[in-house]
């Protein structure tokens, strides 16, 4: 399979970019609405859950989208996976009220850690065939965690509540009766959505090579480029932020 790799694609930095000015805003607000009690969230009702799910949906499909993009593929997954359970234990300690187990990087190391394990195996599937596979299949199990096939409360088949009985199963996506977690997402349904990700790229690359362009945006693709980094520390800051302003 040959691809252009040469230099930056702008246009995913400002993607990128875009979603984390969003996710900013977004919990800027989810820590005003639930922990100084201004109901912003609260108020908006279904508008934002859609708010918060654009944003996770974009993160997780740009992610597979760009997984096959990395050099280091294997120890760059391993520093998003450790990076969730750092951020587990800082919330484990501090924060034991909006703790967070297997959030969004935990699940995003552990999809890049399985992709990069198959490999060979995936590089072996036409994205033709799977790209509708696995988005079909992420919409069959959206639902899993509340025991049920199923998507946006279309029920198509109750599951087993055997399923549903630790935490390990919780990682799987079968959350038991006493999990809590602040922000969560199980390896399934959302592996499919980033399996998504990485057979768009597959069939985008076969029609034809990414090349580079777009637009340097400086902020927005600044932003874009160090979305780890900024996802690690936007929260502290906000937090301080919001402490001063309420204190």
């Amino acid at each position: 399979m040959k691809e252009f790799r040469k230099g930056r694609i702008h246009y995913l930095d400002t993607i990128r970019g875009i979603t984390i000015i969003s996710m900013i805003i977004y919990h800027t607000v989810w820590d005003l609405s639930y922990i100084y009690d201004v109901r912003i969230l609260q108020n908006m009702g279904n508008w934002g859950y859609i708010w918060q799910q654009s944003i996770c949906i974009t993160f997780i499909l740009l992610s597979g989208f760009c997984f096959s993009l990395g050099k280091h593929k294997l120890k760059h997954s391993l520093i998003v996976f450790v990076s969730g359970s750092l951020i587990t234990i800082v919330t484990a300690i501090f924060m034991r009220n909006n703790i967070i187990i297997f959030g969004v990087l935990t699940f995003l190391g552990s999809a890049m850690l399985f992709s990069a394990f198959a490999e060979n195996i995936l590089l072996k599937l036409s994205p033709n065939v799977f790209l509708p596979i696995c988005f079909a299949l992420f919409l069959i199990t959206r639902d899993i965690n509340k025991g049920y096939l199923g998507f946006y409360g279309i029920k198509i088949l109750s599951l087993p509540r055997s399923l549903y009985v630790n935490n390990l199963s919780a990682f799987f996506g079968f959350p038991h009766l006493r999990f809590f977690s602040t922000d969560y997402f199980s390896f399934l349904p959302w592996l499919f959505l980033f399996l998504t990700g990485y057979f768009i790229y597959r069939l985008a690359i076969q029609k034809a090579p990414l090349k580079r362009f777009g637009k340097n945006i400086p902020l927005i693709n600044f932003l874009g480029r160090h979305s780890l980094i900024v996802y690690l520390l936007h929260q502290p800051i906000i937090y301080f932020i919001t402490y001063l302003i309420f204190k």
